[in-house]
C-alpha cells in the first residue's frame, strides 16, 4: 500500500500541472542484503572437476571476468574470436547495454575452443551443450557446491541432506532448499582477483561492467600490496618521529606460567611499561 501511494504521489508530483505539490518524507528500512561469498582457487579446481566442457567454461568465464550469468548463457559463437584471442559482448545484451571486449587468458581460450570446435557441428552454433541453449544450470551448480563444500543442500520437508533435483532418501520429497555459494558470487571473486593482480578499478569496471566502484567499498576489495605499502609507510612514518617500540625476542624454551605462544604476565606487563 505504501508503494503504490509513493508511486502514486510521484507521479502526481510530475503531472503538468502538478498535481502533488510536496511528497512526504517515507523513511526507508535499513538493508542488510550485502553477499560476502568468495571462490577460492583451490575450491575453483574441486567446483569444476570432472564437470561437462560448457560448465567448466561458464565457471572459467565467471571467475575471470565477473560477468554476469545471463550475459554468459546467451553467448554464441561469433562473438568469440580465436584469431584474435577477444570475446566481445555486444552493445544491448549486457544488464547495462554496453558492449564490452576482452582477450581471453590461456585457460579461457583452451576452453572456448573446445566449444566452438564442438558447436561447429551443431545447427545453432551456440556454445552451449548439443547445440541447446542453457536456460538454467540450478541443479548442475548447487550439485557441484554441495561436493565441494561451499553449498549445502537439504530437504525442505525432513531438513536432512539431500541431492539436488533428486527425491529425498528420507522422505522421497523433492523440495529441496539451497545455501551457500551462488554464480553471481564469482562477479566479486573476479574484482578481488584482478585487483589483487595489480589492475586498476577503471579497468576492472571496464572488464565486469561496473559502472560504480561501489563493487569495492561494498565488499571491501583492496589491493594486499596497497595495504602492504600503507602499512610500511606508516612504519617508516613512525621510525621518523621516533614512536616505534623495541620489541625483544623471546627464547624459545618459555618460563613456567607461559601461554602458548611463550608470554607470560610479567612480559605483558613489561612491555606495557615501556609504552
Amino acid at each position: 500500500m505504501l508503494v503504490a501511494a509513493f508511486i502514486a504521489g510521484s507521479l502526481g508530483q510530475q503531472a503538468t500541472p502538478a498535481k502533488v505539490l510536496r511528497l512526504p518524507n517515507f523513511p526507508h528500512l535499513r538493508e542488510n542484503n550485502v553477499r560476502t561469498g568468495f571462490l577460492e582457487d583451490s575450491q575453483f579446481h574441486k567446483l569444476v572437476e570432472g564437470s561437462e566442457l560448457w560448465f567448466r567454461a561458464l565457471v572459467e568465464c565467471g571467475r575471470t571476468y565477473g560477468w554476469r550469468v545471463s550475459e554468459l548463457l546467451n553467448m554464441s559463437v561469433r562473438q568469440v574470436d580465436l584469431a584474435q584471442r577477444t570475446i566481445r559482448l555486444e552493445p544491448g545484451t549486457t544488464k547495462n547495454s554496453d558492449g564490452r571486449e576482452v582477450v581471453m587468458t590461456n585457460a579461457v581460450y583452451t576452453l572456448l575452443s573446445a566449444c566452438v570446435l564442438e558447436s561447429l557441428t551443431m545447427p545453432t552454433y551456440s556454445l552451449a551443450p548439443n547445440g541447446k541453449a542453457v536456460r538454467t544450470f540450478r541443479v548442475t551448480w548447487e550439485r557441484a557446491c554441495s561436493r565441494v563444500g561451499v553449498g549445502h543442500t537439504v530437504c525442505v520437508r525432513c531438513s536432512d541432506p539431500t541431492d539436488a533435483g533428486k527425491a529425498c532418501p528420507k522422505c522421497k520429497s523433492k523440495r529441496s532448499s539451497y545455501s551457500g555459494l551462488i554464480f553471481h558470487d564469482l562477479r566479486r571473486t573476479a574484482a578481488r582477483n584482478l585487483r589483487r593482480a595489480g589492475i586498476s578499478e577503471t579497468v576492472i569496471m571496464k572488464i565486469g561492467g561496473w559502472r560504480t566502484r561501489s563493487v569495492f567499498e561494498r565488499y571491501a576489495i583492496v589491493n594486499r600490496n596497497d595495504m602492504a605499502d600503507a602499512i610500511l609507510k606508516l612504519e617508516q612514518k613512525e621510525k621518523q618521529i621516533g614512536n616505534g617500540h623495541d620489541v625483544v625476542t623471546l627464547a624459545s624454551t618459555a618460563p613456567a606460567g607461559a601461554t602458548s605462544n611463550g608470554v607470560t604476565r610479567p612480559h605483558i606487563n613489561a612491555i606495557a611499561s615501556v609504552n
